[in-house]
């Protein structure tokens, strides 16, 4: 319905109805891997943080083996695996997810570690809250192949870079053309924006990839020139003075009291 909605013509895709993470789909479940379809491109934006139900057998699916289980509090992770299984060597996968899978510990903390090791995580992209009809939360983007050659994770913080609307936040030609050049040129560092982090960094933060870790968006204070500061503060007194003199005058004048 995403795809019709944005114009993609339904005869550029099948439509399957089925439970993703218990693999309903027959053309999915093959186990030769010669048959088994392999895709250039996989884009993903699964329901946040669902609860499900793993089951023993589940924990040897063969998309789930070699990283690990999802937690029942939420899928996140399986989605991911689940799509990345059917990826090409070559290909290139983009999932939208909450932060939480950036930096929740536990399973899917060996989950995320597995394929950070793996070199299989190529870019983090975070961007704006109150993107989504559904919710208000900001999510990210991650950007995942099989064979990734630099070792290192570019870090994209366009999370304050959308324009405002009445109910919902939108990102602009513009906003989206300055994330997917960012992304194409992979720059060292662009501040306050992106960089480029290397795996021993990475390795350093325990493979937590919370954006804020490696992208600081805090503005320097402004520096105080102390002569200019004094000699303001000493013409403030001077002016003071001035005005305080003048108002005593107009109080003698009146047979008042002066001010102190």
């Amino acid at each position: 319905m995403n795809m019709l909605l944005h114009g993609v013509k339904d005869t550029e895709f099948e439509i399957y109805h089925g439970d993703t993470l218990t693999n309903d789909w027959d053309m999915l479940r093959e186990t030769n891997p010669a048959k088994m379809p392999k895709f250039d491109a996989i884009v993903a934006n699964p329901p946040f943080s669902l609860r499900w139900e793993p089951t023993e057998e589940l924990g040897q699916d063969v998309r789930f083996k070699n990283h690990g289980i999802a937690p029942k509090s939420a899928a996140d992770f399986a989605f991911l695996l689940h799509g990345f299984h059917y990826l090409k060597d070559q290909g290139v996968m983009a999932i939208i997810l909450p932060h939480g899978v950036l930096f929740r510990g536990g399973a899917e903390e060996r989950i995320r570690t597995k394929l950070l090791k793996d070199g299989h995580i190529d870019t983090v992209i975070g961007l704006p809250a109150n993107l989504f009809y559904s919710t208000g939360i900001p999510v990210c983007i991650l950007v995942l192949k099989k064979c990734k050659k630099p070792d290192d994770v570019l870090f994209i913080n366009a999370a304050e870079h959308f324009e405002k609307g009445k109910r919902q936040n939108v990102l602009t030609e513009e906003h989206i053309k300055k994330i997917v050049e960012t992304y194409r040129d992979r720059p060292e560092k662009i501040d306050r924006y992106a960089r480029r982090v290397s795996m021993s960094e990475i390795e350093k933060e325990d493979y937590n990839l919370n954006i804020s870790r490696y992208i600081s968006t805090a503005s320097a204070e402004e520096e105080i020139d102390l002569t200019k500061t004094h000699a303001d503060l000493v013409a403030f007194e001077s002016q003071i003075a001035a005005a305080k003199a003048k108002h005593n005058a107009f109080l003698r004048e009146l047979g008042l009291p002066a001010l102190p």
